[in-house]
């Protein structure tokens, strides 16, 4: 049975999806699925922001295939790890949790970086373009930890 990894900021149009991608494409498909939700609904059904789909582009993924979907209760049983964006999505997804098992999947994911500090990946939306540039080399290196953590416990 795969690992099952989910990815979540407040939309699913910018960092989630770019999260995904990266993650993804550092694991094995055949051991690991990884996807992306927005604790918002208001983007269920959209491609990722065009500036996502630029950058992931610019490093040779593509993401442009992704919908975005809205983070439910039932992702907890659905998913072994969720890494969040920031921490009002740890304060919404936790909400949601009915347990300290389903509460203990929940991780920022910039604490790979900066363990315990609860760094935000700041959102890129309303920014320049730079903005996905960065987030992207944030996101990236925090999914090299994470891969090479997932690989080493499930392989």
């Amino acid at each position: 049975m795969p690992i099952k990894i989910l990815m979540v900021c407040l939309g699913n149009i910018c960092r989630s999806p770019l999260a995904e991608g990266i993650l993804a494409s550092k694991l094995p498909a055949n051991t690991f699925i990884v996807t992306s939700a927005g604790t918002g609904s208001w983007h269920v059904g959209h491609s990722p922001d065009k500036r996502s789909i630029d950058i992931a582009k610019k490093n040779k993924l593509d993401i442009s295939n992704q919908k975005g979907r809205h983070f439910t209760k039932n992702d907890f049983a659905e998913f072994d790890y969720i890494y969040v964006m920031d921490q009002s999505n740890y304060k919404d997804v936790l909400a949601l949790s009915h347990n300290t098992e389903e509460s203990n999947k929940v991780q920022m994911i910039l604490n790979e970086l900066f363990p315990n500090e609860n760094v935000d990946v700041p959102d890129p939306y309303y920014g320049s373009a730079n903005g996905f540039e960065m987030v992207y080399k944030m996101l990236d290196d925090a999914c090299t930890i994470i891969a090479n953590k997932l690989i080493e416990k499930h392989i």
